[in-house]
């Protein structure tokens, strides 16, 4: 897969881990587990933000979504905690 530009979004405590809202990115990733992983080995604090995705939701061009999905023709990927009723 050729490398692409995605706009990533980060929501709530994800953003307070990685200490920005959004940011583009060029990617090589196929699916968004991949690019979890090759956010992962960029910096502790991405890891720190990805380390338990049972925690986190992901919405591709803000349509939730599942971390096995193709990231191909995606424009913006955005991760936040899941929503609690209130």
């Amino acid at each position: 897969m050729t490398a692409q530009r995605i706009d990533v979004l980060y929501f709530a405590w994800v953003r307070e881990r990685i200490g920005l809202p959004r940011e583009r990115i060029e990617t090589a990733a196929a699916t968004v587990s991949d690019l979890i992983a090759e956010l992962c080995q960029r910096e502790e604090r991405y890891a720190a933000a990805f380390a338990d995705t049972k925690a986190l939701r992901v919405a591709l061009d803000q349509e939730l979504s599942e971390f096995t999905a193709p990231l191909a023709g995606v424009r913006e990927v955005a991760f936040f905690p899941p929503m609690t009723g209130g």
